[in-house]
């Protein structure tokens, strides 16, 4: 998982190169333009791969407390 994780923030990476988009004047939705309307739908995708990242990623080892079910302050 933690191979295709790597490969969709490059694919984002690639895809938030968006040089072509500038100069289309065309709105979606009727009041976005399309540049922003590609720059919205890569947020979500980089939201969503971020997600995906700290759900299957994300080292267990990191934090004992919370591998365990103990609140933060249960040390204090």
């Amino acid at each position: 998982m933690k191979y295709l994780i790597w490969c969709l923030v490059v694919l984002l990476v690639i895809l938030h190169q968006d040089y072509w988009q500038w100069n289309n004047a065309t709105l979606d939705f009727g009041f976005l333009p399309r540049a922003m309307t590609y720059h919205v739908g890569i947020s979500i995708a980089a939201a969503v791969v971020w997600w995906l990242a700290t759900q299957f990623c994300w080292p267990e080892t990191l934090d004992p407390a919370a591998a365990n079910g103990e609140p933060e302050d249960a040390g204090a």
